[in-house]
C-alpha cells in the first residue's frame, strides 16, 4: 500500500536534478508567442529561451493525446508538464476540437466508464488475439507496446468515450496541492495519471523491472510540489485532506449540504 506521508513522495522516483530552476529571475518571453512566461510556455508547450537544453527529455512507447476544455485555466493545469516534456509523442487539444480517431489504430481511453477495465487485464485481452509471431513482438528493450499505439486522456469534464476502449489505473495517492472539490485524494492530476499509465503499461508488458524510465515527467510537478511545501504546511492544505474513497467523499457532501440547510455555516 502507498505511503500516506506527503514529505517526500519522490524520494524513490529517478527525477532530474531541478536546482537550476531555482536560478531563474524574472519572467521572460516564450521563444514562440512572446507572451511572459517563468519556466515554460503553456500554450506553446516550449521552455523559456534561458533553461533550453537543460530539461530533461523523456521518450514515450506511445502516443499521448489531452483533451481539454476551452475554459480549462491552462496555467494551473499539469497536462503542459507532459507535453514539454515529452514533445515528440504528446498532443494536447481542446474539446471539442478533438481528433477524428481511426478504427485502425488501437486507441485506449483513460475514463472511469462502465466498461473500463484496468491496464493489466486489457494487455492480456489483446495478448489473447495475437498469434505467436505477435506476442514474440510485444516485449522489447525500449519497451515499446505495438497493440496500444495511443492513450486519450481527459482534463477536463467529459462525458463522450467516442466508442474508444476506456480504461482504469489502479489506486495511487495524489500529490497535487491544488484542492479538488468531491474528490477522493486518489483522482489524480494530468501528469499523475499519464505516469501512472505508462508504469502499468511497462509493468503489464515487460518481464524485467521497472526502472524509473517516464519518471522525468513529473520533473516540474516535483518542483513546483517543493516549492508549494516550502510555503505551506501540508498539514494545512485542503487537498491533502480528501478521503481516501469516494463513499467517504459522498458522506462528507450529505452532511455539508445538512448544515448549510440547516443555516450553521462550516467553516
Amino acid at each position: 500500500m502507498e505511503s500516506l506521508c506527503d514529505n517526500d513522495p519522490f524520494q524513490s522516483y529517478k527525477i532530474a536534478n531541478h536546482d537550476f530552476l531555482e536560478e531563474l529571475g524574472d519572467r521572460s518571453p516564450c521563444p514562440s508567442c512572446n507572451k511572459s512566461r517563468k519556466y515554460y510556455c503553456y500554450t506553446c508547450y516550449i521552455p523559456v529561451k534561458s533553461i533550453e537544453g537543460r530539461l530533461p527529455r523523456v521518450k514515450l512507447p506511445l502516443k499521448i493525446d489531452i483533451i481539454k476544455h476551452s475554459r480549462e485555466i491552462d496555467g494551473k493545469s499539469t497536462s503542459s508538464h507532459v507535453a514539454v516534456l515529452a514533445p515528440e509523442d504528446v498532443s494536447i487539444y481542446t474539446y471539442p476540437c478533438i481528433p477524428d480517431y481511426s478504427p485502425e489504430e488501437n486507441i485506449v481511453l483513460l475514463y472511469p466508464g462502465k466498461n473500463a477495465v484496468p491496464v493489466a487485464e486489457l494487455v492480456k485481452l489483446l495478448r489473447e488475439k495475437q498469434n505467436d509471431d505477435t506476442k514474440k513482438k510485444w516485449q522489447t528493450t525500449a519497451g515499446h507496446s505495438p497493440l496500444i499505439h495511443r492513450a486519450v486522456f481527459i482534463d477536463s469534464t467529459w462525458n463522450q468515450s467516442k466508442g474508444l476502449q476506456c480504461v482504469v489505473l489502479e489506486n495511487r495517492l495524489s500529490q497535487f496541492w491544488r484542492h479538488q472539490e468531491g474528490s477522493p485524494r486518489w483522482y489524480l492530476a494530468t501528469v499523475e495519471a499519464v505516469h501512472e499509465f505508462l508504469v502499468e503499461v511497462f509493468q503489464a508488458t515487460n518481464t524485467v523491472e521497472y526502472d524509473g524510465q517516464f519518471d522525468n515527467l513529473l520533473f516540474f510537478f516535483r518542483f513546483m510540489y517543493s516549492k508549494i511545501h516550502e510555503l505551506y504546511d501540508s498539514s494545512s492544505l485542503r487537498a491533502y485532506k480528501r478521503p481516501l474513497h469516494v463513499d467517504n467523499v459522498g458522506k462528507k457532501k450529505k452532511v455539508k449540504e445538512s448544515i448549510q440547510q440547516s443555516g450553521y455555516s462550516s467553516d
